[in-house]
């Protein structure tokens, strides 16, 4: 029986573009574009009367951007959307960091024309992923409210964490953002992180992750000196690792299950120079990738956070860590915060002053 053919929206303002778009995913066979919207507010009335199974959203349009298009169809009528925007475009690439936190799962660069030498490689990249995003079961995300302080300790007896490493993919942007926020620019340790990302937005997710959170968030660069309270994101196409206790390496050895940056690599790098003072964190995105480096840092006698399934937007590279009995804890993604810093400053989380009938 012949699987039905997924339902598309595209919202594009430029009729070049619109018709570059629609044609890539109609060549593929198993993909129908049933909407075709020249603005964000058209963008909106036609996901929720047609019900398309994934938008592919622009971001500079008239009457509406795309930015306001993504509150609108996450609050009214949710349904998973791909942003694709300028690579290159500093404003674009802002613009799209914030339309992942309110619900998009993931952006793209808009494809060069036919007859650049790259469009096979894009066309099959965005085909891909709209397959896969179109897969994902999207619910309205209310924005949850500031959890109240717990007082969390290091109470299996083991020293603080020195070193924190966290991987994430699709809906990776919006949790790093608030798990990040949580954590003071004082915190005594370095942060290292793998997102999967299209190339050529790593930089704009810096930027944006620096301008809002306490943290001083920068792409890693070649043996680059480890600073306490610095997040450091794997850059483009490179695996990110340690050297030393204080050293970043940037790798570009082959993809580890197909992913490059990988978590596995980042997090069998810091199992292997830092043992168990670091702290894992594993969040929301699809397969499986950090699941065996997870391995590594268990055996090492690391402790890993895993994001729930109830805050993810997708429950794959968690859940594969979970099943594999590698957690120490499964936490909803505003208690990921809260829970690393009583881990790499337990001292000063067990002194902190509870609301009244607030529990440690």
């Amino acid at each position: 029986m012949t699987p039905p053919l997924l339902r598309a929206l595209i919202a594009e303002d430029s009729p070049t573009t619109l018709e570059l778009l629609s044609q890539m995913l109609e060549a593929d066979g198993g993909i129908s574009v049933v909407g075709r919207a020249k603005n964000g507010e058209e963008a909106v009335q036609f996901t929720k009367n047609l019900r398309p199974d994934v938008v592919i959203m622009d971001i500079h349009m008239p009457v509406l951007n795309g930015f306001d298009a993504t509150r609108q169809i996450m609050i009214e009528s949710p349904t998973p959307i791909v942003i694709v925007s300028s690579t290159f475009d500093p404003g674009a690439v802002g613009i799209s960091m914030q339309a992942l936190r309110l619900g998009a799962l993931t952006v793209l660069a808009k494809p060069p024309g036919a007859s650049a030498p790259s469009f096979g490689a894009a066309c099959e990249n965005f085909i891909a992923t709209v397959r896969a995003m179109a897969q994902v079961k999207v619910v309205r995300r209310w924005p949850s409210q500031t959890p109240l302080p717990t007082r969390e300790s290091a109470r299996d007896g083991r020293a603080p964490a020195q070193i924190v490493a966290i991987a994430a993919s699709t809906g990776g942007p919006s949790a790093l953002s608030r798990v990040l926020s949580e954590l003071p620019a004082s915190l005594p340790a370095p942060v290292l992180i793998v997102q999967h990302m299209a190339p050529g937005f790593v930089s704009g997710l810096a930027s944006w992750l620096d301008a809002s959170t306490a943290l001083r968030v920068k792409v890693a660069e070649p043996d680059e000196r480890l600073q306490n309270g610095v997040a450091y994101l794997a850059p483009d196409e490179h695996h990110l690792g340690l050297s030393d206790r204080r050293t970043l390496s940037i790798s570009n050895a082959p993809p580890c299950g197909g992913f490059r940056p990988s978590g596995t690599f980042l997090f069998e790098s810091v199992a292997k120079v830092y043992g168990s003072a670091v702290a894992g964190v594993i969040l929301t995105g699809m397969g499986d990738d950090g699941c065996l480096g997870l391995s590594e840092l268990r055996r090492a006698g690391g402790r890993i956070i895993a994001q729930d399934e109830a805050s993810s937007i997708v429950f794959g590279m968690p859940a594969a860590a979970i099943a594999a009995g590698l957690v120490d804890v499964t936490l909803p993604l505003e208690l990921i915060g809260s829970r690393l810093r009583s881990w790499v400053m337990p001292t000063l989380e067990a002194n902190l002053v509870l609301p009244e009938g607030v529990k440690g």
